[in-house]
């Protein structure tokens, strides 16, 4: 997801005039299946909500799921999705910038997909509105898959399982509006809710003391102002200090709004403890080094959100915290 900047809204621009031009014919064909996928939401969650078009199916989540996991979505067939979102990293990466094809860097670590069936934009300026127009961004990114919708369309459609499965999904032939609307609807299935912390919640279990402590640390700090609700974030953009000169402006490249410098989407903290390393450019290589930050205070850069002061924690109480950080590992979501 972290393809190079410069190019973010000019490709979600393009994206919206070529996808919406693919969306006039209503599906139909009598190869279509649309047997509902049935999510397993978790307990306190929400339904998230489905576009009219891509409401989630078998056959839909089927197509998007072995389009995340093929290398013939990148240019060589040297990379997939799932190069950058490994399963077992709660579908997040290792790599401070994941390099893409001939080892061009881009700009930003990897992200976690933990729950993206429920954030309202993405990209971390978040430049792209939807699921469907995001998934069109690392294929065609030179520091990607650098690959175009026009020849994946043209590969795709001489695999005789890809031209069988877009006609059960879509009841269309092989095309962008296909591939985008499967990858969204597999990703939408990537639902992470059932970590100790929601055992808790659900009164199942008990913290031990030491997480129970780390618990209290993260209400008093005010992590939970934006770190809220059953995903753990209110999506909102903030600037947490990182910096006090940055070389990614974050929502400023969007905005070009001076006040907007620095601030980035407030990730979940779900899995947190598999989603090494932090910050969007990866630059905090561990969990100590993230609760380091926040006890230090940040850098005094003029954006920074006001809550974010020295914490002065003395060593136990970051190991408590860092222990409650643990306990929204999710060991059934990997």
């Amino acid at each position: 997801m972290h393809f190079h900047i410069r190019h973010s809204i000019l490709l979600v621009f393009f994206s919206a005039l070529f996808f919406n031009a693919c969306t006039s014919d209503p599906p139909t064909g009598p190869q279509l299946d649309l047997t509902p996928y049935e999510l397993d939401i978790p307990e306190g969650f929400p339904m998230p909500a489905f576009p009219e078009g891509n409401e989630l199916t078998e056959a839909r989540v089927e197509l998007g799921k072995k389009l995340f996991f093929d290398k013939a979505l990148s240019r060589d067939f040297s990379l997939s999705c799932e190069s950058c979102h490994k399963q077992a990293l709660a579908f997040s990466d290792p790599v401070l910038v994941e390099p893409g094809l001939q080892l061009n860097l881009g700009l930003r670590n990897s992200p976690t997909l933990a729950n993206v069936a429920y954030h309202p934009y993405f990209f971390r300026e978040g430049g792209s509105p939807n699921l469907e127009l995001q998934a069109a961004a690392p294929i065609e990114s030179e520091e990607e898959m650098n690959f175009s919708i026009p020849e994946l369309v043209q590969r795709l459609s001489e695999d005789s399982d890809y031209v069988e499965m877009a006609l059960k999904a879509y009841g269309r032939e092989m095309d962008a509006f296909v591939i985008t609307r499967a990858l969204a609807s597999f990703q939408r299935t990537l639902i992470s809710g059932n970590a100790k912390y929601d055992q808790v919640v659900r009164g199942e279990t008990s913290f031990t003391a030491e997480e129970e402590l780390g618990f209290t640390i993260f209400n008093d700090a005010n992590c939970n102002v934006c770190h809220s609700g059953f995903d753990l974030t209110n999506y909102t953009f903030e600037n947490n200090g990182l910096y006090t000169v940055y070389e990614d402006g974050g929502l400023y490249r969007r905005t070009l709004d001076t006040l907007d410098v620095g601030k980035f989407k407030i990730p979940s903290l779900r899995n947190i403890e598999l989603t090494a390393p932090y910050m969007h450019n990866g630059s905090l290589a561990t969990l100590e080094d993230v609760v380091e930050h926040y006890n230090s205070g940040g850098q005094n850069h003029p954006n920074k959100n006001g809550l974010i002061q020295n914490l002065d924690l003395d060593q136990s109480q970051k190991n408590a915290l860092i222990a409650f950080l643990k306990t929204l590992t999710d060991q059934e979501f990997i």
